[in-house]
């Protein structure tokens, strides 16, 4: 299985940089949480589940080094910490997920003795990405029965073991209904303008030996059109209470045309990238990159110098495009603001996935 993220004893973090491939497998090491918050900056690791193990390991990490002589002083410096680990992405929920994970282990241990405590923040760290992998797998059981024998598959960025701690969410439905012995086929869509399909998905798809082909994003209706695709499954970095999704740039533009076409469009999260908070999608921050990702590729200008470039990292899918919400727990289906819900209360009374 791709690692994409570890951490050792001595407390270094190992992160597949994701920046580097499919040229190069190059691991990076961070030795503090300001390191691995550049990481997820740069989009050295990315996906909305694999961004939350960092930022928990991130946090338990630079939590080692603080010093303080109550718990009130070590919990307003690892708030600090939390904060400055918030501000790496904003679109993706399941980082502030992951990060009140961390702060609640602190609020439920703080009588211990401040080394003691540390080591319980060290734990909830593996144990926040364990799970994730544990997760993964469960959400893959549960949806590998939407892929019939024989089926083409659209997806969309990179939703694979990269984009978490392991196995994967979109990818990893496709992944488990290929270890069951399906026949299929994934159309990997080039996402620009980062290309996580051209670069990640398809690297991923080699290794496993999962047939695929590669086609640029405005291909994707053609294939549509000729019959070519059985279904569209991508993932999410957040799910509004209404089964609003955001997700990567030119997800909209997918459901859109899957809708034209009488084509299913999945969307595969675990449980933490739901924000019931949120009564709908126009609530969710939409992150903006640097336009150079658009008008440069790799450091090689391909726009004319001074042209203008907009680079908003995601648009939000309505609920009404989508045909099913593939969670760790179940399948969620319209209407989505008591689907979701259910799945969530059915979540507290399960036992963890494995």
């Amino acid at each position: 299985m791709i690692k994409t993220i570890e951490c050792s004893q001595e407390g270094i973090v190992r992160i597949l940089d994701q920046s580097r491939l499919p040229l190069e497998e190059v691991y990076i090491e961070c030795r503090d949480h300001l390191e691995v918050a550049e990481a997820i900056r740069k989009m050295r690791i990315r996906g909305a589940p694999a961004i939350g193990v960092a930022a928990a390991i991130a946090l338990a990490l630079g939590a080692q080094k603080i010093q303080a002589d109550s718990f009130e002083g070590f919990y307003s410096k690892l708030q600090d910490l939390a904060e400055t680990l918030a501000g790496t992405r904003p679109t993706a929920v399941n980082l502030f997920w992951a990060l009140g994970c961390m702060k609640r282990c602190a609020l439920d241990f703080k009588d211990l003795p401040l080394q003691a405590l540390k080591e319980r923040l060290r734990e909830e760290a593996q144990r926040i990405l364990e799970e994730d992998i544990n997760t993964n797998r469960a959400l893959g059981r549960e949806g590998k029965g939407l892929i019939h024998d024989g089926a083409s598959i659209l997806t969309h960025c990179n939703t694979g073991a990269l984009a978490t701690a392991g196995y994967g969410t979109a990818l990893g439905v496709v992944r488990a209904a290929f270890e069951e012995g399906k026949r299929l086929t994934v159309y990997v869509d080039e996402t620009r303008p980062y290309l996580q399909g051209a670069r990640l998905t398809a690297w991923e798809l080699q290794k496993e030996g999962i047939p695929f082909v590669l086609i640029t994003d405005n291909m994707a209706g053609y294939f549509m059109k000729q019959g070519k695709i059985d279904m569209v499954m991508v993932g999410a970095d957040r799910i509004a209470a209404n089964g609003d999704v955001a997700n990567k740039i030119g997800t909209y533009g997918l459901a859109v045309l899957a809708r034209e076409h009488n084509i299913p469009f999945y969307v595969a999260a675990p449980l933490s990238t739901l924000d019931l908070g949120l009564p709908s999608g126009e609530e969710i921050p939409i992150e903006e990159r640097d336009p150079e990702e658009v008008t440069q590729f790799l450091g090689t200008p391909i726009a004319p110098p001074g042209a203008q470039a907009a680079n908003p990292a995601f648009d939000i899918t309505p609920a009404r495009l989508v045909s099913a919400i593939v969670t760790e727990v179940g399948i969620a289906r319209p209407p989505y603001k008591d689907s979701l819900r259910d799945l969530r209360q059915r979540a507290w009374h399960r036992p963890k996935a494995g």
